[in-house]
């Protein structure tokens, strides 16, 4: 009996102590042998050559845990996996999801409604009255669920949202799956929403205060229209409420040519010196389009460290120029690309904006290689995403970063020969994404949404449509 407790206890004292070595020395023996538990395995797949090298390195795979990267790269470093979910890439090519930093995702509602205007005239006598009159509650919410569909139809993972009712917005994005920094408009006359300008701070604040930390897609945002429709008190209260919240405040600025004129107490000779003037500008500023800066409003972007989203379709479609992009890039001033709303684009496809984008600055400058593809796809990406300050965790395929994948299927005929990953940017467009990921969550897989119901949208947005000509 006693040889037998002995030998019992022994069991136990070397069963501990093998569980403390495993314990140690556990993370080396993993990575030693490749041994990983994955929420989701996506395999068979290619992945983005580096510069220099062959376009795209096959036979590769993704691991997902949680909300996060575990593994990216060739097929043996995970031979010993265990999923809970396998996905065949079926050979396409995974990219970080693309980032789209300035949209009004519900005026899908108004695309084609007022084409061919220029920008004051489109707003004053045609946008604006069709919002006083058709922007609700219902409608924010289905238009902008349109908008999330489309994007992530062509591969958009996180859009910087900017609206009236952005409560809706905020629901329709994480009912679509869509990550979004949803911005809640302020202006300086009755809007949907807030028809005393007088509270629109308050109601941004409100805002504000309810979304900060409640859902992992939504980080709220403040978004003042422009320095044309806000007074100087409201322009500085605002960036005082994102400054209290530690949001972003994004701003239209210098989109047009006229604009300083438009400006009603104007402290400085542009825009961009207004708002520096104001003390808007600072690391935590969005300025969109700044088509009409010079070198000096440049160098005060630069040097107050503001972002700048650009939307090159829009500016083309209402004739407000093109942005000196060149210029911004060589200053080292964060550049995301954007659709705006698709009222002034028509479309919200990131992939058909990177093209134009590229091309019209090779025109402006006279100059193939004035802004090259390679540039366009991280305005996209990484520079998307370093412009919403969220590139510690969006924007690339690397372990530890956030699980926003999207899959193309780069077998398609306008894709092929692949010489280099330049293609990608001439070439490629949203109906080549075939598979999106975010956070984690499969959101579409071979072309079908699966969290919501398409068709169900697309009728609202209809009916939607059919009340609007009723009241014109």
């Amino acid at each position: 009996m006693e040889l037998l407790a002995l030998s019992a206890w022994k069991s136990i004292v070397c069963l501990f102590l093998f569980d403390h070595i495993l314990l140690c020395f556990a993370p080396s023996i993993l990575t030693r042998y490749s041994i990983m538990c994955a929420d989701i395995l996506i395999s068979d797949i290619c992945l983005p050559g580096k510069k220099g090298e062959k376009p795209v390195t096959d036979n590769c795979c993704i691991a997902i845990t949680g909300d996060t990267l575990t593994y990216v790269g060739p097929a043996e470093g995970l031979q010993d996996t265990k999923a809970a979910r396998v996905i065949s890439g079926r050979k396409h090519l995974a990219l970080p999801g693309l980032v789209n930093t300035h949209c009004h995702g519900a005026m899908t509602l108004f695309r084609g409604l007022a084409d061919d205007l220029e920008l004051t005239e489109w707003l004053n006598k045609h946008i604006f009255p069709a919002e006083a009159e058709n922007v609700s509650p219902e409608m924010v919410y289905w238009c902008t669920k349109l908008a999330a569909a489309e994007m992530i139809m062509s591969g958009t993972t996180t859009v910087a949202d900017g609206y009236f009712f952005e409560h809706e917005a905020a629901r329709a994005f994480i009912d679509t799956g869509m990550r979004a920094v949803a911005a809640q408009a302020v202006i300086d006359f009755p809007a949907p929403g807030v028809p005393d300008p007088a509270k629109n701070i308050a109601a941004v604040e409100k805002f504000i205060d309810h979304w900060q930390g409640r859902n992992p897609l939504i980080t709220p945002a403040v978004f003042a229209h422009s320095p044309y429709t806000c007074s100087n008190t409201t322009l500085q209260a605002a960036k005082k409420a994102a400054t209290a919240a530690g949001v972003l405040l994004f701003i239209h600025l210098a989109e047009t040519r006229h604009e300083q004129s438009m400006i009603e107490k104007p402290l400085a000779s542009s825009p961009v010196k207004h708002l520096a003037a104001l003390g808007i500008l600072d690391a935590d500023t969005v300025c969109v389009h700044c088509v009409w800066t010079d070198e000096h409003d440049l160098d005060l972007l630069a040097q107050h460290r503001s972002s700048i989203a650009v939307c090159p379709q829009s500016h083309l479609k209402l004739a407000s120029g093109i942005a000196p992009l060149q210029s911004m890039l060589a200053k080292d001033i964060q550049v995301g690309l954007g659709t705006d709303g698709a009222a002034s684009n028509n479309g919200l496809d990131l992939f058909r904006e990177m093209d134009i984008c590229a091309k019209i600055q090779k025109v402006r400058q006279q100059d193939p290689v004035a802004v090259p593809a390679e540039s366009i796809m991280a305005m996209a990406t990484t520079g998307g995403a370093a412009t919403l300050g969220m590139d510690n965790h969006l924007g690339s395929l690397k372990k530890g970063m956030k699980a926003d994948i999207i899959l193309l299927n780069c077998n398609s005929a306008h894709l092929q020969p692949m010489h280099g990953r330049d293609i990608l940017v001439y070439a490629a467009n949203g109906a080549d994404v075939q598979t999106v990921i975010i956070n984690g969550k499969l959101v579409m897989e071979e072309r079908e949404m699966l969290l919501f119901d398409i068709k169900e949208t697309l009728e609202k947005v209809r009916n939607l449509a059919g009340q609007l000509h009723k009241s014109r």
